[in-house]
């Protein structure tokens, strides 16, 4: 993976984990947080959507969406662990 490519990943992880946190209340765990809970939430999400058959397209926005509907999917197994 280039510089570029590494960068345009967290800068994408970060804006995924910023808006999971922002939609999950208690989610938001500073910049760190954010960008590994997008970048998980990119790998759940790239899990995920094949097996259920979603796709939404190519792109950076499409990466985001993706990462960030994987990021609120982690965010809630998290609450849900906490609770237990």
């Amino acid at each position: 993976m280039t510089t570029e490519g590494l960068l345009v990943f967290l800068i994408v992880g970060a804006i995924a984990g910023w808006l999971a946190g922002m939609i999950v209340k208690g989610g938001g765990f500073g910049l760190i947080g954010d960008i590994v809970v997008g970048v998980i939430g990119a790998f759940i999400a790239g899990w995920l959507f094949p097996r259920i058959g979603f796709h939404l397209g190519t792109g950076i926005a499409a990466s985001i969406v993706s990462a960030m509907i994987g990021a609120i999917v982690l965010l809630l197994v998290v609450r849900l662990i906490r609770r237990i």
